[in-house]
């Protein structure tokens, strides 16, 4: 369906109405910074976001509902900042410290927009059902390399499988075991059937990603056996009540590390890299980059082609070189 043209005059009330609420916002703001005063300036988290309020923790885990001063950033989930407290529930944000990771997608108009930060781990969940894509987990996999976050590979709904189809049906991932990633195969169903992931989630902060239909919310709740106790004590604390299911949320795990939960990943994917990103986010290519006959090679018919004799060698798989070659295609235009 091809998207409805807003008129020159819908436009021109959609921005009247934007800067109302700018200027509203800017208001409670600046009655909280006045607020503030020569408060101590204290680090914490943001556990959760939504629109311009934020949930921000503090070092004795006590949860308070900031605004956030103009013109330091945009903080987000897993973001560490800090901050200055205005009464016993409120404060402001005052400014974002160094990231060490974040992901990132792009909004409307192009521009990169930031879901969640200090992500040390990007699970990416798959299933038996739906069919698994290995040309969108590769689109996964070079997401994390590109922003140098180590992958996990979680091949949920194990249980579907029975007898021997299990075995056989895991002997589909060897390949991207071969060249370093973790894959393991878990079931929110099965007894014990998550103490793989329990074990790989520890004292790390995670992200999910995966495609409709693979399990990621049942995950999600089995890990998280309280998150209604979570979510009203988050909603108590921010204000944010029913919206507090819908937005990005970073969870303490009861056997330890942090489980991000982003609505905004359910439509990830990958965009906008070069070439030359493309090739290092497949990292069994980095070998052999530089060694092609022609400096820009596409390594798909051109002699002397170090990535195509790798292949023919066993040492990169053909349906991993046909995904790169895929999704280059998409990168050049």
């Amino acid at each position: 369906m091809a998207k409805r043209r807003l008129t020159k005059q819908q436009k021109t009330r959609i921005q009247a109405i934007q800067e109302k609420r700018r200027k509203r916002l800017d208001s409670k703001a600046r009655q909280s910074l006045s607020e503030a005063g020569d408060n101590p300036a204290l680090e914490g988290r943001v556990i959760i976001r939504h629109g311009a309020t934020l949930g921000v923790m503090d070092a004795q885990g006590k949860l308070f509902r900031c605004q956030t001063r103009q013109h330091i950033g945009h903080p987000v989930c897993g973001d560490w900042v800090i901050w200055q407290q205005v009464d016993e529930t409120t404060g402001v944000v005052t400014a974002l410290q160094p990231r060490s990771s974040v992901l990132s997608r792009p909004d409307y108009s192009g521009r990169y927009k930031p879901l969640a930060a200090n992500i040390t781990q990007l699970v990416i969940v798959l299933a038996p059902k739906p069919e698994p894509s290995g040309y969108l987990l590769d689109q996964y996999l070079v997401t994390a390399e590109t922003i140098g976050i180590p992958p996990l590979i979680a091949i949920n709904k194990i249980d579907l499988l029975g007898g021997g189809l299990e075995h056989e049906f895991m002997r589909r991932f060897e390949p991207y075991k071969s060249i370093g990633y973790t894959v393991i195969g878990v079931s929110a169903k099965r007894e014990h059937g998550l103490d793989l992931l329990i074990d790989n989630l520890k004292d790390e902060t995670s992200i999910m990603l995966g495609q409709s239909g693979v399990g990621k919310s049942s995950l999600v709740n089995a890990l998280l056996p309280s998150m209604k106790v979570e979510t009203g004590r988050l909603s108590n604390a921010t204000g944010l009540g029913r919206h507090t299911t819908s937005a990005a949320t970073c969870y303490t795990l009861p056997q330890g590390g942090e489980l991000i939960d982003s609505p905004g990943v359910r439509s990830f994917r990958l965009t906008d890299l070069s070439r030359q990103e493309l090739e290092q986010g497949f990292i069994e290519f980095r070998p052999f980059l530089g060694h092609c006959r022609f400096h820009n090679c596409s390594h798909d018919h051109e002699p002397g082609c170090a990535i195509q004799a790798a292949m023919e060698s066993a040492e990169i798989t053909p349906h991993r070189l046909d995904n790169f070659l895929r999704l280059s295609q998409v990168a050049d235009h």
